[in-house]
């Protein structure tokens, strides 16, 4: 299992990006307690053009400045006061790209999880939907701008891949104020999956 360059988050395609991270490993490693799981699901949000995006218009504010940084680090924010939401910034410094981590697939850890989580039984739910993976992780917004080159919390590849035939794509979710760019192809996900929210395709 190797950590993923920080060439790899530097591209200009955050399509392409955000396809190949399906099936790569989100490693966090806190007090000594690892936790690891396979990426199902993910969405792309394409800066100064898209308006589903914090940084569409142009628009900077101390929530998304690190979105406009080189890609390689996480930008992790509140939503509704209540969820960390863990993102990859991509491209290069001063193009605010991002990709959204929606759902694991757990592959280290689990009890740990369940524990974060204040779960009894191990249950997809536990890392199923952004929110609900970030509290399992251990992640957080004061790891806002964390680089993804640490030792601690980053995106690894091991060799594997998901069949090319379960592998799809759909609008985006929760984004209905965007307008026609609701509807972009933008999230990408494994198809089946127990661990993809939102309604199976």
């Amino acid at each position: 299992m190797e950590k993923l360059p920080l060439s790899f988050y530097q591209r200009k395609n955050i399509l392409l990006i955000a396809k190949e991270l399906l099936g790569k490993i989100l490693v966090t490693r806190w007090e000594g307690l690892e936790t690891s799981g396979r990426i199902v699901e993910l969405e792309a949000y394409r800066g100064v053009s898209d308006r589903a995006s914090h940084a569409y218009g142009g628009r900077q504010t101390a929530r998304n400045e690190i979105m406009y940084a080189a890609g390689g680090v996480a930008y992790i924010y509140l939503c509704y006061g209540l969820h960390h939401l863990v993102n990859v910034v991509t491209h290069e410094a001063g193009t605010p790209h991002a990709i959204l981590i929606r759902g694991i697939a757990p592959l280290e850890g689990m009890q740990i999880m369940q524990q974060r989580a204040k779960r009894k039984k191990t249950d997809p739910a536990i890392t199923r939907g952004p929110g609900k993976l970030a509290l399992a992780m251990g992640l957080h917004t004061g790891l806002n701008g964390w680089s993804l080159q640490s030792n601690d919390f980053f995106i690894a590849d091991d060799g594997f891949q998901y069949p090319k035939e379960w592998q799809a794509s759909s609008p985006r979710i929760g984004v209905d104020y965007a307008g026609d760019d609701a509807l972009l192809p933008y999230r990408f996900y494994i198809r089946g999956n127990a661990f993809v929210s939102g309604k199976p395709k």
